[in-house]
């Protein structure tokens, strides 16, 4: 017999498929990695947006992560739920999420709550709200440094914060700079272009220091830039994608030494043709927003190449003669693992080899309770 590969499972029929599965032990290895990396557990702040998992928060928990980011009210009420003590949602609330974001700190009061603003009209509409409801609402300037996406230019920062000092109900906790733009898989290529952005956040940290006497915090950057942030800088760090990595990351960013922890489980369901085997991996069950070739990998059938993919199934070309049958199982690696996770409902997790519990995917979901 040939030797098992870390991620064959030794009870696999009992895991459905499409199925998504987590590796209990690589997570805790790549919690353990990325506090690894760090001076401080206290400038670590993981983005939970990858896994979504309460499970895993508290595995962050327990590792000694105090902080967190998010990107929805339900992450946000999901790590509340986990126990975290502080909690950035990192999107300006406005609508129906305004209300709900001041329920958040009513509700879980043991939790810290903040969010990010970048414009003066919606940080009153909050302000008027937390004084209404009698609470002080923490806020983080969103700039925007090259990605265009969100946040206010750098040459508006201080103005915004000069109007966030008039409003009692509003704390300035700080300034929030996501840089995913910056994705090269050079490294110098890729400190070139942060250390740019090092100096303006620093920029701006004195000149808000300066007119206000105020040490502001920094939080900055995403995964393909931790390993840049981490040791030039006392930013505060929000890396996400690490708990579980995935096929791009490990591809693109060789000097982050995480291991991949989850994969989809697929089982073929057809072969319709002589070349040809159609599995159960359809735009449902795997990220499809990259090309056809950059969504999955199977890991014990790397060769096999993608000739299709429609909502439930998945074509591949396995050639003539091939030794694939129906039901024979193919652990697949995801290219884009994010938006993956987001399409399950639940994760079986893989401890010693072996499916046990069940995780859910908890804020997948746009709503928990608030």
């Amino acid at each position: 017999m040939g030797k098992e590969e870390w991620y064959q499972i030794k009870n696999a029929e009992s895991v459905e498929s499409p199925g998504l599965v987590f590796y209990v032990e690589r997570i805790k290895a790549n919690i353990t990695q990325a506090l690894s990396m760090i001076n401080d557990p206290q400038r670590l702040r993981p983005h939970v947006k990858t896994h979504k998992s309460l499970e895993i928060s508290k595995m962050m928990i327990v590792a000694g992560i105090s902080k967190f980011k998010c990107a929805t009210i339900a992450e946000a009420e999901m790590l509340a739920l986990a126990g975290a003590v502080d909690v950035l949602l990192a999107y300006q609330p406005v609508g129906p999420n305004t209300d709900r974001f001041i329920a958040l700190q009513q509700k879980y009061p043991a939790t810290k709550f903040s969010c990010l603003i970048d414009d003066e009209a919606t940080a009153e509409a909050l302000n008027t709200l937390s004084e209404a409801y009698g609470v002080k609402s923490s806020v983080w300037i969103d700039i925007n440094v090259g990605m265009d996406r969100t946040g206010i230019r750098p040459d508006q920062v201080v103005k915004l914060f000069t109007a966030l000092q008039q409003l009692d109900g509003l704390g300035c906790k700080g300034l929030h700079a996501y840089d995913g733009h910056i994705h090269e898989s050079s490294f110098d290529m890729r400190k070139q272009q942060v250390s740019i952005i090092i100096t303006l956040l620093q920029k701006l940290q004195y000149e808000i220091a300066a007119i206000s006497g105020q040490e502001i915090i920094v939080v900055a950057g995403g995964s393909p830039s931790y390993t840049i942030y981490n040791k030039d800088t006392d930013f505060e760090c929000s890396p996400g994608t690490f708990a579980l990595w995935d096929k791009g990351y490990g591809e693109a960013y060789e000097e982050q030494h995480f291991q991949c922890a989850a994969l989809v489980l697929s089982r073929i369901v057809s072969l319709p043709g002589t070349n040809l085997i159609c599995c159960d991996l359809g735009h449902k069950a795997v990220a499809a927003e990259k090309s056809l070739d950059r969504r999955v990998i199977f890991l014990n059938a790397p060769a096999l190449k993608v000739v299709s993919q429609s909502e439930e199934h998945l074509v591949l070309d396995a050639g003539d003669g091939h030794p694939f049958r129906v039901g024979d199982l193919l652990y697949g690696l995801p290219y884009h693992v994010c938006p993956t996770v987001a399409l399950y409902e639940h994760a079986t997790c893989i401890s010693a080899g072996l499916a046990r519990e069940n995780w859910e995917i908890s804020s997948r979901k746009r709503k928990i309770t608030i």
